[in-house]
This record gives C-alpha cells, structure tokens and sequence, in this order.
C-alpha cells in the first residue's frame, strides 16, 4: 500500500514538471499572469497607508508619521 501510493505520489510529481519552450513564455509574461500587475501602485498604497498608520498610533508601522524615524 505504502509502495502504491510513493510510486502514484511520484507519477504525480513528475508529470506536474514541464519545460517551458522560448515560444510559450509570452503567455506567462503576460500582465494577468504577474502576481501583483501594478507594483509602482503597489508601493505607494503602502508607503501612504505606512505613514498614515504610523501618525494614528502605536502600531506595526516605522516612523512617527512626521517624516522622522
């Protein structure tokens, strides 16, 4: 039983590895494929929710809200 399920988990993880062909990798740089579409976004919603975090009160967030750290 054991055997049976090291060889299925095997044929399983071997069959989900797939070179990718030069041709094929347009469709993966595609924006829609991209973990996070607007990085540049993506930083300044942060570093705005940061600082505001930061002058509201104690939090997680570095800095005290006034540009001084």
């Amino acid at each position: 039983m054991t055997k049976t399920f090291l060889c299925l988990a095997l044929l399983v993880g071997i069959a989900g590895c797939a070179e990718v062909q030069p041709w094929e990798r347009g469709k993966l740089a595609k924006p829609q494929m991209a973990l996070d579409p607007d990085p540049v976004q993506t930083a300044i919603r942060q570093q705005n929710y940061s600082s505001r975090e930061a002058a509201s009160s104690a939090g997680s967030a570095q800095g005290g809200g006034c540009g001084c750290n």
